[in-house]
């Protein structure tokens, strides 16, 4: 017996009607997609995220009485680890956004001048549990989150985020095996499950097995936040996270 048919629940919210609009006609286009809520402020994005539990959340970074990024700390807050996926959408390439965006605990970062088929392989990807981090932005990522805080990082003008991790998180890191911390430092290099599997020599299956658990132990939701979280706590340093 074949199992039901579940597509992509996805929550729109951008202040602007006829971009919502734009974004629906994209998204429902394809078969595996559904819109099940549109916002035209963050704080009713957030009311929805809790209400209709979407698997995939777009939210655009400014917006009325609730913007974006604070939007995303309280869906995420409320919704934990299993909660939607978090896109944000911008109009603007600004490093202030992108790192507000994952420390918040967003899951990707778009442009919204990217086409309709990157837009769906995006959302495709953060449902899967996948990380959407393209090259030039882990590049960025690494710069801030490898600088020690007060200093300013290069390339991205960014104060840095780096240094030891809080107690919490050190008693979470501690329950890693040293395979898992393995697969966390290959996560926090953006390698996929079949690069860590050939780099590891390990099953694919193994692997997919060992970032589950991983996620599971930190309190992760996707890789996007592995990322962000080994370089956050000194995990892993540029040039750590390689082949």
């Amino acid at each position: 017996m074949t199992e039901p048919y579940i597509p992509i629940r996805v929550l729109l919210a951008d202040d602007q009607h006829l971009v919502r609009a734009g974004l629906r006609i994209i998204l429902e286009t394809e078969e595996d997609l559904e819109v099940v809520g549109e916002a035209a402020d963050g704080r009713r994005a957030v009311e929805l995220a809790l209400a209709q539990r979407p698997d995939v959340v777009l939210l655009d970074v400014e917006m009325p009485h609730l913007d974006g990024l604070a939007a995303t700390r309280q869906i995420v807050a409320a919704t934990g680890a299993d909660g939607p996926a978090v896109l944000i959408l911008t109009t603007f390439d600004r490093d202030d956004y992108l790192f507000a965006a994952l420390q918040a605990g967003a899951s990707g970062f778009l442009l919204k001048n990217g086409s309709p088929e990157e837009l769906v392989e995006a959302v495709r990807i953060l449902a899967r549990g996948d990380a959407l981090l393209a090259p030039q932005i882990t590049r960025r990522v690494i710069a801030t989150f490898a600088t020690p805080p007060g200093a300013v990082a290069p390339n991205t003008g960014q104060p840095g985020a780096g240094g030891g991790p809080a107690e919490p998180d050190r008693r979470r890191l501690a329950e890693l095996t040293e395979r898992e911390r393995e697969v966390l430092v290959q996560l926090a290099g953006g390698a996929s499950n079949a690069e860590i599997a050939e780099r590891l020599l390990l099953g694919e299956a193994t692997v997919k097995t060992h970032v589950s658990r991983v996620l599971m132990k930190l309190g992760l939701r996707d890789r996007t936040q592995a990322v962000v979280f080994a370089y956050e706590h000194g995990v892993v340093t540029p040039g750590d996270a390689g082949g």
